[in-house]
């Protein structure tokens, strides 16, 4: 595979030979991949902005619902059938891309894509819409009078990080309400966005011109301002530096959804410390770490263990770190940049100094166990398989030492009795918590989840009323009046 080439993004009705590509190398996993990126200028963007809006006014929001689900749900079909080429040729170059191992990506396509098929967009529609038809059609309101849920004519995703798929969520979002859509992908993972609209469009034609794939170097404001500027919404993810940034160009009379910097912790009660169950609780908790090295927001960086089970918070430590040892093996942790390398090395030692700290870790630091007391607070690791393990009284008190950092809380995991679990639940919601789901369920939120505690469907749609007293004022009207 050396020496291969491969085209990014996926340009809705724009010539490709007049557009500038700029080559990008990848090397990991002993294969290098140089991938063509598509570098729009603003003009050519905006040219782009316009077809895809004037789309999907034409195409887009004339399709019955139930048509656009069964386009996405047979696009899935297609990319989880190991042997389609699509599928064989995302298992073959992303590992590349991302640096991610082989075996980690096909796990992790598998789990994630399958959030996607029919059933599970049934319960994206029923979870944010009492009546989805509301899409298709006017339709009766509680209140009284009718309804119908209008999505933007062009929705601008701007995305980031190198999870392999992690924009599929916000693009099938958008498409669900019937909303032309650009996004725009990260250089650390500009590939599968671009695939996946190729192939919807492969499966259902009328799609073909209602979205697009884009790149810019991160920070291009021109290029940026370009897109935001002809979009009805903008939805925003990555750090909260860059977020402030897209905010200031964006007027207050256009919607902005912005998902920044958030820290997700797990917790393990005594329940799950005896001593049949603690060693599985482990393995299920070193899941949640190795799972695409922590570079979702919803990985845990931190662990409470509470003390006065039959195995101890340092113990259950030490199971741990043989756990992450053990999908080392199976799952090799991806080359990290200079700077990420610096920024773990710092972690390590400043954790090692603590006095009342142990460490249990892999020597070349490819994972990191920090055993840490209570008193050492609130901080987060270093991402890339290092974890702190803070020995506590009783999870009641998890509540109360997070509570502070409310505005970056998003996941927990938890392993405690069903009481426990909703016992905990309220007070941990109270903190800031969004989603509390069990260990080894982390980074793979279930069809429907509310990302950052929010709507993922409704916040794209306005509603268009009718008044039920213009229904009766318009019966006064009707032909049939005398």
């Amino acid at each position: 595979m050396s020496d291969r080439s491969e085209k990014a993004g996926y340009l809705a009705g724009l010539d490709a030979d007049a557009i500038e590509w700029i080559s990008q190398t990848y090397r990991a996993n002993g294969h290098s991949l140089t991938v063509q990126l598509p570098h729009l200028n603003s003009e050519q963007i905006a040219d782009l902005a316009s077809h895809v809006a004037r789309q999907s006014k034409k195409q887009l929001k004339s399709l019955p619902l139930d048509q656009i689900v069964d386009a996405i749900d047979r696009t899935i079909a297609r990319l989880l059938d190991r042997n389609d080429p699509n599928r064989r040729k995302m298992e073959e170059l992303l590992p590349v891309v991302t640096g991610y191992a082989p075996e980690m990506v096909a796990l992790g396509l598998t789990g994630y894509l399958k959030t996607f098929r029919k059933p599970q967009l049934k319960r994206f529609l029923a979870e944010d819409f009492a009546n989805p038809s509301i899409l298709d059609g006017f339709q009766p309101l509680i209140k009284g009078g009718f309804g119908r849920a209008f999505g933007p004519d062009l929705s601008a995703h701007i995305w980031a990080g190198n999870v392999p798929g992690l924009p599929l969520w916000s693009l099938i979002s958008s498409l669900l309400v019937k909303s032309g859509t650009i996004g725009k992908v990260s250089t650390a993972e500009p590939l599968f966005a671009g695939w996946f609209a190729q192939l919807l469009a492969e499966v259902e034609p009328a799609l073909t011109d209602c979205l697009a794939v884009i790149w810019w170097q991160g920070g291009d404001i021109e290029r940026e301002t370009a897109l935001v500027k002809q979009a009805d919404l903008v939805l925003g993810y990555g750090n909260n530096e860059s977020l402030q940034s897209i905010r200031q160009r964006i007027p207050v009379s256009k919607r902005f959804l912005a998902y920044g910097h958030k820290v997700s912790f797990s917790m393990v009660g005594t329940q799950a410390l005896s001593a049949n169950k603690a060693r599985s609780t482990a393995r299920l908790a070193a899941y949640d770490i190795v799972r695409y090295d922590q570079q979702g927001c919803y990985s845990p960086q931190m662990m409470f263990v509470e003390q006065g089970g039959s195995v101890s918070p340092e113990r259950f430590a030490q199971y741990l770190a043989h756990d992450l040892s053990v999908f080392e093996a199976k799952y090799p942790r991806r080359a990290l940049d200079i700077e990420e390398a610096g920024r773990l090395a710092n972690w390590r030692s400043n954790e090692e100094l603590t006095p009342s700290g142990k460490i249990f870790g892999e020597a070349a630091g490819l994972w990191t166990v920090s055993f840490q007391q209570a008193d050492q607070g609130f901080l987060p690791s270093s991402l890339n398989r290092t974890i702190r393990v803070i020995g506590v009284n009783s999870l009641q008190d998890v509540p109360n030492i997070v509570a502070p950092f409310k505005s970056l809380l998003q996941t927990v995991g938890i392993a405690a009795s069903p009481e426990r679990l909703f016992d905990l639940a309220g007070p941990l919601g109270a903190a800031g918590v969004t989603r509390i789901c069990g260990l080894g369920d982390m980074s793979s939120p279930e069809a429907g989840w509310h990302h950052d505690g929010r709507f993922n469907l409704l916040d794209l749609v306005t509603i268009t009323e009718i008044d039920a007293r213009a229904e009766s004022a318009a019966d006064r009207l009707a032909s049939y009046v005398d």
